[in-house]
Order: structure tokens, then sequence, then C-alpha cells
């Protein structure tokens, strides 16, 4: 399988690179300056274990063509909506997969959510409703990803207006070894994404003994 990582020179997106290439699928990872993925793809293949994938490092409008169908969008907030313009033309027949929070500029413990209600809700109203847009990936620690000695340690929520679109996603999620669940439509991306500044605020905090973590689905005991 091949994948296109929009924004792959930005810590969540080469930690997903690292992790995709791992799995055994050919990465593309596209920046709106190809020499920086370029240099940026260099050193992150000198972390990759032996029999790894190699990621390629090109331009966001080639990272897209060379993709069989998934593009992972992982700009900045401040980057989305303007990225999304950019490239939307040549978004026919791909998936758009948005990880994007939108984090509050003065406050990364807080959400600005943008007048459609969350990130995936704004990419789909660029794109129109011919190209899915689904919202997944937001609440995995980017240090956590990066690191390839460390296990995901949390379950990945999957959410958009196309079922198809959300199954495929969850099927992709899957070959990272963790859980994926679907929690439905667009409008989930709301409560998905607002969970990000929460676990900013437990990550640095001093009341708790832990940082990078994550959102786990428990099952009840009981059936």
């Amino acid at each position: 399988m091949k994948i296109a990582i929009i924004g792959g020179t930005g810590p969540q997106g080469q930690g997903l690179a690292l992790r995709f290439a791992k799995a055994g699928l050919e990465v593309f990872v596209g920046s709106r300056d190809p020499e920086r993925a370029e240099s940026t793809v260099s050193e992150v293949n000198s972390r990759l274990p032996i029999g790894s994938s190699n990621i390629v490092g090109m331009s966001n409008i080639d990272a897209i063509r060379a993709a069989d169908e998934m593009v992972i969008f992982a700009v900045p907030w401040s980057g989305h909506n303007d990225t999304l313009n950019i490239i939307k033309k040549e978004l026919s027949n791909k998936i758009l997969v948005d990880i994007v929070v939108p984090l509050s500029e003065n406050d990364p413990k807080k959400v600005d959510m943008p007048p459609e209600g969350s990130a995936t809700e704004a990419a789909q109203a660029i794109l129109g409703s011919e190209i899915p847009v689904v919202g997944a990936l937001h609440n995995v620690s980017a240090t956590t990803l990066s690191n390839l000695d460390w296990d995901i340690n949390c379950d990945v929520l999957v959410c958009g207006n196309s079922l198809d679109a959300r199954k495929k996603v969850i099927e992709l999620i899957k070959k990272l070894n963790v859980k994926a669940y679907n929690v439905g439509d667009a409008q989930s991306a709301r409560c998905v994404e607002a969970l990000t500044p929460i676990l900013i605020r437990l990550n640095i905090s001093k009341m708790v003994p832990f940082s990078h973590s994550g959102i786990q689905i428990w099952a009840p005991d009981h059936k």
C-alpha cells in the first residue's frame, strides 16, 4: 500500500511515517518545500529497523499523486484551510485522513473550534461531498509515535460522513497494531478533537506521574 502524509515533516507526521514504514507500507512525505521533505526523510529513514520500507520526501502534490488512496493530513492548524484549498484538485479519488486539532493559538490546553465545528468538518466543507474526509489519530502522542521502542498506548477514534471511508481508515490504522473504533459521522470530531487539549493538560501536569498519555476504550467485565 502507498500512502501520502501531507505535513509529514512535523513531529506527528514524522512519527506516523516511521510507524507505517515499519509496518511495510510505502510512505511519501509531502511538504511545501520538497528539499525540506527530502532532508527530513533522510534523517527519519536512518531510524527505521532493517527490512522496513523506505520513506520518500517530495512536494505535497507529488506525494498525493504517488498515494494509492490514503492521504494523511498533518499540517499545523494555522495552515489547515489554506493548504487544503491548494491541494484540493489533487484529492479526487482519494480519502483524506485529517489528524489536525484546532488548538488555541494562545493556549494549547484549549481548542478554538472553527465555525464548522471541528477541523474534520472544516476540511469536508472545503473539499465538498465528493472527497471523503475521515478524522482520526487526533489523540496519539507524537513522542510515542516517534519512539519505535514503545508500543502505541492508546486506541484511535475514527469519524467521518462516509461509512466506507471510515472502514478503510480503520483497516489502515490497524496496521499500526492499535485498535480503531468507528465513532460516527464527522460531527463526532467535535468531541474527539476536543480530547487532545485535555491530554496535553494532563501530560504537562505535575499532579500526575506520567506523560504522553492516550485514550483507551475499556470493555466491561459483563456482557
